[in-house]
């Protein structure tokens, strides 16, 4: 029963993919590309709480590996196969981030927040001014993409790998070393913890998967531009969907990030602003009545049922 219990989440990660790969055969093209959505802000929301929920470190710099991951498919689409590219945009957003935050992770609170930011607009600057440089233009037309079925099933399998490596982190010791960072940084020390090398590792990981999900996505569009693919917004929705699901658990971002699609597809036709009126709105009522986002609502009964039980 034990075991069982131990494997919950792995059995309900297999049969959540196995479901949702065979939806674009059977449902319509909008609603394949609504499902895209909510796995891309999956990926990024479970990626990002991974390392800020656990830290509470707040990184603004989701836009940054994005950008960098799309970049990198725009680039490589062409010379590498699909596989390769996207594990080039994982692997340069990577390198990125381990240079990003051997600089900044020194930091805490606001200071890392403003700088995080501060960084992403000058990457998308200098990949500006590179364009510029090396073209004459700034963006790129894509012409070599794969096809709608095989974008879908790797950003599925981006989301799946972000759930399952945040179990895992969850349950180990470098998941611990993180979680004793956020709760006390210096006691973390004492008792040994590499607190560096653990943050830089832990947003690097983060990193991995913007990137990741930046070179999947970038064949959506047929062309990619700096202020598209870096574009701010990208980060902060990360952000506030990680908050308003609860950035400490693994359930909390998912359940946001499908709300928060379904919502953005819905309302985006009628309100073109209002989406983010309402996710605004939504995060001050989770910060007023719900301090954990929506994983208070089954957290709040779990001790209730382990009572009841006892």
């Amino acid at each position: 029963m034990k075991l069982l219990h131990s494997n919950k989440p792995w059995l309900a990660l297999a049969a959540g993919v196995a479901v949702v790969a065979t939806l674009p055969w059977l449902v319509s093209e909008f609603a394949t590309s609504v499902l895209l959505s909510c796995l891309m802000y999956i990926a990024l929301a479970t990626s990002w709480s991974l390392f800020c929920g656990a830290t509470r470190y707040l990184s603004l710099a989701t836009s940054a590996f994005f950008g960098i991951g799309a970049y990198t498919s725009a680039t490589l689409l062409g010379v590498l196969p699909w596989p390769l590219v996207i594990l080039s945009g994982a692997l340069i957003a990577t390198i990125v981030a381990v240079v990003m935050g051997a600089a900044v992770l020194h930091l805490r609170g606001t200071y890392f927040a403003v700088l995080t930011f501060g960084m992403t607009e000058l990457i998308r600057h200098a990949v500006t001014f590179v364009e510029k440089q090396v073209s004459g233009t700034v963006g790129r037309v894509l012409t070599v993409v794969p096809s709608n079925e095989t974008v879908y099933l790797t950003v599925l399998l981006i989301a799946a790998a972000a759930i399952a490596t945040a179990i895992a982190i969850q349950r180990s010791r470098f998941g611990l070393a993180l979680s004793g960072i956020g709760a006390d940084e210096q006691r973390a020390q004492t008792l040994g913890v590499d607190t560096r090398l653990a943050k830089i590792a832990g947003f690097g990981i983060t990193a991995a998967f913007a990137g990741a999900v930046g070179a999947a996505m970038a064949v959506r569009w047929t062309y990619i531009e700096p202020a598209a693919v870096f574009s701010p917004f990208i980060g902060f929705q990360t952000v506030l969907i990680a908050l308003i699901g609860g950035a400490t658990s693994i359930g909390g971002p998912i359940l946001a990030a499908i709300v928060f699609s379904l919502l953005a597809e819905t309302l985006r036709l009628q309100l073109p602003y209002g989406y983010m009126m309402v996710l605004g709105l939504l995060l001050i009522l989770c910060v007023m009545y719900l301090p954990n986002g929506l994983a208070t609502l089954w957290q709040r009964r779990k001790p209730a049922a382990e009572a009841h039980h006892g």
